[in-house]
């Protein structure tokens, strides 16, 4: 209310302090406030006409002894004071009680709400130690039940242990027993083994005597067998130029019209005691006179090498075959189906293979069985298919089928 005021209405003390804002004003001259007013009655009596015209109703009321229940005590013990109406220090008093008694009032319900958040807390500090008691309880039940576990473990493992330790111990001592037996046997061996090399040098050296004695009486049966040789080849010689054959078609197979990489357009044999599956029988067909041998291609590559492409598996396996004719000297034939292919191709076919496609309209497996029966009577023939009808048409002109493994086998060895 100084501010209001105006600067000669002022008493000299207060001067300076009535520029400050209020609550700076209240907070540093509060004190100098209250003792001027309470000196200086005429200042007292200004400032009360200022609060009287900011609040009239209460003034009025005050001055007329009659005080509105809802009015704040602190702005009716003010204007009591300021004031000064007849009974103003009972008002100021009662003002003053009325604040004590708001403020204990409010002191206990803080005190209310402090005990009740304080009894919420161990409440909750309660609900929070019976939760950990239980879990500890529990987790003490998981320890002890895990502890039991562990402890028959232990004594298992101590028992297992145990046992292996005894048959451990066992296991030495028949170690050194069959070490011993082992000892013995080696020394009887060795003393056989000798007796066996004294056999053996006495066998050589009469082996030896055998042999050189079949030498000498076999140099006259050789002298004999080579005119008879001498003169079966002549006799052959005259046969040939007596008969006169034509040029041109010097083997069977040369007779069959199949497709050549350069033109795009059983018998009765050793080895039927022999199975199929025995390594040993493509060996023994090939050791045949004047063997002929039939391949059918893409059978063979697509069992040994199918992930290839076509051309890779040709070249493949025309290369073995060259090795394996460089090798044992007989006709070798390989057949390829020419519709597994877009465009007639042409094939290096190495010395000793013939390389032949089936023309349109024909398999390779009727073209097989053209080649199988344009051989003489009597020829060797050797059909390699996995294919079990062409292992019956085969079977059937007299030739000797054998599956595609053998021969896959027998390349790779060369």
């Amino acid at each position: 209310m100084i501010g209001a005021l105006r600067p000669d209405e002022i008493p000299p003390p207060l001067r300076r302090v009535a520029r400050f804002e209020p609550r700076r004003r209240a907070r540093l001259a509060a004190t100098l406030i209250a003792t001027q007013l309470e000196d200086d009655d005429t200042f007292r009596e200004r400032v009360a006409d200022v609060v009287r015209e900011s609040e009239p109703v209460l003034g009025e009321a005050i001055l007329a002894g009659t005080v509105p229940p809802a009015a704040d005590p602190v702005t009716v013990a003010a204007l009591a004071y300021l004031l000064r109406p007849a009974g103003w220090t009972e008002r100021v008093d009662t003002a003053r009680r009325d604040l004590e008694q708001s403020a204990t009032a409010a002191e206990e319900a803080k005190v209310i709400r402090q005990v009740a958040e304080l009894r919420e807390q161990i409440a909750a500090a309660k609900a929070t130690r019976s939760e950990e008691t239980d879990r500890l309880r529990s987790e003490l039940r998981d320890l002890r039940g895990e502890n039991a576990e562990l402890r028959k473990r232990l004594h298992e493992a101590r028992g297992k242990a145990k046992r292996e330790h005894a048959r451990a111990e066992d296991l030495d001592s028949r170690l050194g027993e069959e070490r011993t037996a082992a000892s013995v046997a080696a020394a009887t061996a060795e003393a056989e083994l000798r007796r066996l090399r004294n056999r053996l040098s006495h066998a050589e050296s009469s082996a030896e005597n055998a042999r050189r004695a079949a030498r000498e009486g076999r140099n006259v049966d050789e002298a004999r067998l080579r005119v008879l040789l001498d003169a079966l080849t002549d006799a052959a010689k005259g046969l040939r130029d007596e008969i006169a054959l034509p040029p041109g078609i010097t083997r069977p197979a040369d007779s069959v019209g199949g497709i050549t990489p350069t033109r795009p357009g059983h018998r009765t044999l050793p080895g039927r005691a022999l199975a199929d599956s025995d390594p040993a029988l493509l060996d023994q067909l090939l050791t045949l006179p004047q063997v002929h041998l039939i391949v059918d291609g893409y059978n063979v590559t697509k069992t040994g090498y199918g992930d290839l492409p076509l051309a890779d598996q040709r070249t493949r396996l025309v290369s073995g075959l060259g090795v394996l004719h460089a090798q044992t000297k007989a006709e070798v034939t390989c057949v390829f189906d020419g519709a597994e292919l877009n465009a007639p191709v042409a094939v290096q076919a190495p010395r000793g293979v013939r390389v032949l496609f089936s023309a349109p309209g024909q398999t390779a497996d009727e073209l097989i069985a053209q080649l199988v029966r344009a051989e003489p009577s009597g020829r060797a023939v050797v059909v390699i298919s996995s294919d079990q009808e062409v292992c019956d048409s085969a079977r059937r002109a007299d030739a000797r089928p054998a599956p595609s493994s053998l021969l896959l086998r027998r390349l790779g060895r060369t």
